[in-house]
C-alpha cells in the first residue's frame, strides 16, 4: 500500500505504540519523541517520492505528442519512468522492500538520538518497526471504508475534497485508529 503524506503521523504513533509494547524496549524520552522522529523519516521519503513523481509527469508532458502518436498507456509508461528514475530519488518501488529499509533508517534514528534502548538484537526491534508498516496497511483499507461509510451517512451531503469533508475524514480515521490502539 501506498503511503500518503496526511498518514505518515498515524503510521509513526503505530511504530510508537507497537514499540511501547515490546517488553524488550525502553523509550527514553517517551512516545511523542518516538513518533516525531518516525515521522520525519517517513515524511522525507514520501516527499522524495512525490519530487520522482513530478519530474515523471514532466517527461511525459515533454513527450506527451510522441505518446499519443504511439498509444502507449499512460499509467503503464509513467510506471515504468518511475521505475527506471527511483534509485536516483532514494525510492524503493516494492513497498515490502521500502518499509523494510524505512524500518532500518527510523532504528538507526531512535537509537543515534537516544530515543530508546532494548537488550535484544537489532532485527528484533527493526521488526516491531517494519510490522507496525504493515499492520497499519493491512487495516487502513478496512478503516477507510469504514471511515467513507460514516462521512456518507451524514445527515447531509459532505463533498470529497471539501475541507469539511478533510476534517470529518481526519477525525472518523483517529476514532478508527484509536479504536485498534494504532493511535
Amino acid at each position: 500500500m501506498r503511503l500518503k503524506i496526511n498518514q505518515s503521523k498515524f503510521v509513526a504513533g503505530k511504530i510508537a505504540i507497537d514499540l511501547i509494547k515490546a517488553p524488550f524496549v525502553r523509550l527514553l524520552k517517551g512516545k511523542d519523541a518516538v513518533v516525531e522522529a518516525a515521522n520525519k523519516i517517513i515524511l522525507e521519503n514520501l516527499k522524495r517520492e512525490k519530487e520522482l513523481d513530478a519530474k515523471v509527469a514532466e517527461i511525459i508532458e515533454e513527450h506527451y505528442d510522441e505518446i499519443e502518436e504511439q498509444l502507449a498507456d499512460d499509467r503503464q509508461l509513467f510506471f515504468m519512468i518511475k521505475k527506471r528514475l527511483a534509485p536516483e530519488y532514494d525510492i524503493i518501488m516494492n513497498y515490502e522492500d521500502r518499509y523494510s529499509d524505512l524500518a532500518h533508517k527510523i532504528l538507526d534514528e531512535l537509537y543515534e538520538e537516544y530515543l530508546i534502548e532494548y537488550d535484544v538484537n537489532d532485527n528484533q526491534v527493526k521488526n516491531v518497526i517494519f510490522n507496525a508498516f504493515r499492520e497499519y496497511a493491512k487495516a487502513y483499507e478496512e478503516i477507510d471504508d469504514i471511515v467513507y461509510e460514516k462521512i456518507k451517512n451524514q445527515s447531509r451531503e459532505i463533498i470529497p475534497g471539501t475541507t469539511e469533508y478533510e476534517i470529518l475524514y481526519e477525525k472518523y480515521l483517529l476514532e478508527e485508529l484509536k479504536k485498534r490502539g494504532m493511535a
